[in-house]
């Protein structure tokens, strides 16, 4: 791999790290646990690993370990700081004992039931030291849900003398994480399972995981973007610039992006869905703050998207689950059409009269993906829906309309974006590059002590990383039950945006001015080096909720 100057000096920057993880650790017990709902259901599925205490570290005196083997494993898409996690891993595990060995499952768990892996030795993993991407071993999507999958990898491991396995992924992979961990503990099989928290979207945290990591380093990517973006805006002076955001489930990335840039407009999707806005609503309400600005001669602006808005709208929620059902039973015959007009007109007339109304008002374009766009399981990907395109479509209709009756006297072109891929491998920030050491320092504690269903957890992070808070958390805490493809399965609870939190009430104190004013904001690139209240800060969010 040929370096840039920039990676060469990051691969010696030192993480810093809590004052429990510099030395010896003692860890502390706290109280029993329970999961945040259905107590009993996971009680019953999870008999081994619930109830278990929550973990503290403290500077202490510890036992020499005997040598050991450790895999681990990247699952799901790529976040920022994924490569510390494991140098900390790597090195928390050499200083327990230089003889232990780590060694990584190649393409994330589909790499553990195929026993396919590297050793990871000192030259490898200097080699990946504070850079983004996971390249290092891979990733992937291979869900762990099976009991054969489950003898698959015992066997693997037991052939490597493999005694403990850490799963780096998001809500879904740690929940598999969990499961493994509790059959692997119900038969007495010799092998710990830990995992770490990932995902930019933030939609894995609670109070024991304030945050997940890669959303610190990804929100500041791409408000980069966004301010370079509206200093163009504020300079042309002509254009409104749509920009989707990463985010299907959560809106953690839009907020955070906007209480740090102050765009004109931010859809939350949490409170989209909340006040039961129709896309109509949405339109109507971008409209308006176009119209507002065009009759002070600002006929610009930015508007901040998320990704899984057209689910957290009620009516296209409908539409959606119906066009699940009906496109797996008229496959055939929708195929069987020439023309997307034909297609979309026999669509139309197997609709209930709410969802043909919402169907018809789409703009052809998304109504074609809406049909076209499918996953192996029949559902509508929204994810490929170009919502960013959708609205400037429908905004563009609206103020047309509104023009002929004398409402809009402004200018209107729309400029579609959507960040995504930009942010996932970026180089991360000194925050992620020093909490992903952490936790992967934590890790190789909680599997020295012999721990199995815990997950990394590094605690009070707004505070001087010294004051970091290490340990371990049950993942059974985390989890309830929900319906996953027709069935109950226990799952980690995922993180909304709550309306009532501290971030999204600053969101709401400021918007309205933002809405008419321009007061942009232009971050700028992450700062690697120069004074810590430029390089260390944490994510607005964060900011706010520890306040």
């Amino acid at each position: 791999m040929i370096k840039s100057p920039l990676q060469i000096a990051r691969e010696s920057y030192a993480p810093k790290m809590p004052k429990a993880l510099k030395g010896s650790v003692k860890i502390v017990e706290g109280k029993e646990t329970e999961s945040v709902a259905d107590q009993a259901d996971i009680k019953k599925m999870f008999p081994n690993t619930y109830g278990m205490p929550l973990l503290t570290f403290e500077p202490g005196e510890a036992a020499p370990t005997a040598a050991r083997n450790v895999g681990v494993i990247l699952s799901g898409g790529q976040a920022p700081g994924g490569h510390n996690v494991i140098s900390g891993i790597y090195d928390g595990l050499k200083k327990l004992n230089p003889e232990n060995k780590l060694y990584g499952f190649l393409g994330g768990p589909g790499g553990l039931v195929d026993n396919e892996y590297v050793e990871l030795t000192a030259d490898i993993v200097d080699h990946y030291r504070n850079t983004g991407g996971f390249d290092i071993i891979g990733s992937g999507r291979t869900k762990l849900e099976e009991e054969d999958q489950f003898e698959k990898a015992l066997v693997n491991c037991k052939d490597l003398n493999i005694t403990a396995l850490v799963i780096i992924g998001g809500d879904d992979s740690n929940t598999n994480a969990c499961v493994l961990a509790e059959y692997y503990k119900a038969k007495g099989a010799g092998v710990q399972v830990i995992g770490c928290p990932k995902t930019i979207d933030g939609d894995l945290k609670n109070e024991m995981v304030e945050t997940s990591f890669g959303f610190d380093t990804a929100c500041k990517v791409y408000s980069e973007l966004i301010g370079n973006i509206q200093r163009d805006a504020n300079s042309a002076k002509k254009y409104w610039h749509f920009i989707k955001l990463m985010g299907r489930s959560a809106s953690h990335i839009g907020l955070e992006c906007a209480l740090q840039t102050q765009p004109n407009i931010c859809i939350v999707s949490e409170e989209v869905e909340a006040k039961q806005m129709t896309l109509d609503d949405v339109v109507t309400y971008i409209a308006e703050i176009v119209a507002k600005r065009a009759e002070k001669g600002e006929n610009f602006g930015t508007a901040l998207i998320p990704e899984g808005l057209v689910e957290f709208i009620p009516a296209m929620k409908k539409l959606i689950a119906e066009l699940n059902d009906l496109l797996a039973h008229n496959e055939d015959k929708v195929n069987a059409l020439e023309g997307n007009k034909e297609k979309r007109e026999f669509v139309a007339d197997l609709l209930s009269a709410d969802s043909k109304e919402v169907f018809v008002s789409l703009p052809n374009s998304i109504a074609n993906q809406l049909m076209a766009d499918r996953d192996p399981h029949g559902n509508v990907q929204v994810s490929l829906i170009e919502t960013e395109k959708m609205l400037i479509d429908m905004v563009k209709a609206k103020l047309k309309v509104w023009k002929k009756e004398g409402k809009f006297k402004g200018k209107f072109k729309g400029q579609p974006h959507f960040f995504g891929y930009e942010g996932r491998c970026a180089a991360p920030s000194n925050f992620d590059a020093d909490y992903c050491y952490a936790l992967g320092n934590t890790a190789s504690v909680l599997i020295a002590d012999g721990k199995t269903g815990y997950m990394a957890s590094v605690r009070n992070l707004t505070a001087s990383s010294d004051e970091w808070i290490a340990g371990g958390v049950p993942v059974t805490m985390m989890m309830n039950m929900e319906k996953r493809h027709g069935e109950m399965k226990p799952v980690i609870q995922k993180a909304l945006v709550r309306l009532d939190g501290a971030p999204f009430k600053k969101f709401v104190e400021k918007r309205d001015d933002w809405a008419e004013n321009t007061k942009y904001v232009y971050p700028g690139p992450i700062q690697y080096f120069g004074p810590s209240e430029v390089c260390d800060i944490t994510t607005k969010t964060l900011q706010y909720e520890q306040k």
